[in-house]
């Protein structure tokens, strides 16, 4: 097992389960059948909105590098803008990175290790950018839910209201498919209906438990 840029704690007895995929891959559904069967979720999403509280001085950082007038008056972050001024530029997206990725690693690693103190069974990472950072080598098992791009401009426009144009833009910002499948363990292809779905992650979990 790989060693990062953080080392989740490893015990017997828990899993350590990456998943990822791209913007419009349907891994939350994914992340959400996975707690279903009972496996805990660390969702490196969630942990960035966490983190970018009201007072936080994660979010206190922010401002700090692109400008206080990016908080309203009761200090809730304008996400939308940060996002036009974050990732304008390479430099831009590396300089926000520097701020947020630390601490979510830190709080990643605080749930990893209570969930194993716990005596959970599993703990799975949902992260997009686990390939990218390569967290992918700090797991027992790396999950790549798969979708072509076409149909992932298809399901962001029809979904999340995206317009084509921005869908296909944030899908080029991401790394390729080809490498993040050749991180996989496993590839859960969801180009199909949802009920194509549940078998493969009831195969997963399968897997998973037997290991």
């Amino acid at each position: 097992m790989g060693r990062g840029p953080f080392a989740f704690a490893s015990v017997a007895g828990m899993k350590r389960i990456g998943l990822t995929g791209g913007i419009g891959s349907g891994k939350s559904t994914v992340a959400g059948m996975l707690a279903d069967a009972g496996f805990t979720i660390v969702d490196a999403d969630q942990i960035g909105r966490d983190i970018m509280a009201p007072g936080s001085p994660v979010l206190a950082q922010v401002a700090d590098e692109f400008g206080h007038d990016l908080l309203d008056a009761d200090g809730v972050l304008d996400r939308a803008e940060l996002a036009r001024r974050a990732f304008g530029s390479e430099e831009a997206t590396q300089r926000l990175n520097s701020i947020t990725h630390p601490a979510i690693r830190e709080e990643a690693q605080r749930q990893f290790v209570t969930a194993e103190a716990r005596g959970d069974e599993a703990a799975v990472y949902d992260m997009p950018l686990l390939v990218e950072q390569g967290l992918h080598e700090l797991m027992d098992l790396t999950v790549v839910v798969d979708v072509d791009p076409e149909e992932r401009v298809r399901r962001l426009v029809a979904s999340r209201g995206l317009d084509e144009a921005d869908a296909r833009a944030r899908i080029s910002r991401q790394i390729d498919d080809a490498t993040r499948r050749a991180a996989a363990d496993v590839v859960i292809d969801n180009n199909g209906p949802k009920d194509a779905l549940a078998p493969q992650v009831e195969a997963l979990i399968a897997q998973a438990r037997a290991e």
